[in-house]
């Protein structure tokens, strides 16, 4: 650069030598501040395998559609630490005063990887019909872009068996008005004629749900959902005269402790 040749050398001395004036901040950069006496702030107090609980009810709303109008719940609680949880989680709904189809699962979930849970537990199913009890295994976690998915796989009396894969995503407006798609579906491995259920993909369930976070805590939110049955359960359905494909309005309430 024009100039620079004409500038005199710099002389660089060591960077932290010399002597510390009189009036230089303290060695430990507190200025005489004491420490924080907040509880379990500290890095010493800190433990990753301290137990924490939290509960979910990710769902609990009235719905009205084409098949009829009821309620609908679904929820998670877990106790543990960041390796290892003992999870429940419930869903189902109800017409009139009687759950029409439910089911309250039971898992051990061990951290695998970050962000992904394995789980060994059992599921025990309730409403029309006859109960049924299964063992339950399978993954959760955080997919990449954020999508939350679960894959289970369950094993029962008489040989039977069945699959459940769920998928979702949180859209955000804004920082409190978000709008949350869902998608399951449900195969069977032998025909169930008690519960109405043939063997194969049995359903496929998807729905949109707007919520609004009052506090992070609590949420209303309206939406709208649908229930496709395919194959052999849509042919059982059809001879009962019941229908194939039912869309639903919703309005309910979001809330975690």
């Amino acid at each position: 650069m024009p100039g620079m040749a004409r500038m005199a050398p710099m002389k660089m001395g060591a960077m932290q030598g010399g002597k510390a004036p009189a009036d230089a901040r303290s060695p430990d950069w507190s200025d005489g501040v004491p420490p924080s006496s907040m509880h379990g702030m500290a890095m010493k107090d800190m433990d990753d395998t301290a137990p924490v609980g939290m509960l979910l009810v990710d769902r609990l709303e009235s719905f009205a559609g084409q098949g009829g109008h009821g309620q609908s719940w679904e929820a998670d609680a877990w106790y543990g630490n960041d390796s290892d949880k003992l999870w429940l989680r419930s869903e189902g709904e109800r017409e009139g005063n009687r759950p029409r189809d439910g089911d309250v699962e039971a898992f051990w979930s061990h951290a695998v990887a970050t962000y992904w849970d394995t789980q060994l537990g059992a599921r025990h199913d309730f409403g029309e019909g006859p109960t049924r009890n299964w063992a339950a295994f399978g993954v959760q976690g955080l997919a990449p872009y954020w999508f939350e998915l679960e894959a289970t796989g369950y094993a029962g009396e008489g040989g039977r068996t069945a699959a459940r894969v769920r998928a979702e995503y949180e859209l955000l407006f804004t920082q409190r008005l978000i709008l949350q798609p869902e998608i399951e579906v449900n195969a069977y491995g032998k025909d169930d004629v008690q519960r109405q259920l043939r063997a194969g993909v049995s359903s496929v369930e998807g729905s949109l749900r707007l919520r609004y976070e009052i506090r992070r805590s609590i949420a209303p939110y309206i939406g709208v959902s649908w229930e496709h049955l395919t194959g052999g359960t849509a042919d059982l359905a059809r001879s009962d005269g019941r229908r194939i494909t039912d869309r639903r309005w919703v309005a309910g309430i979001r809330i975690w402790l």
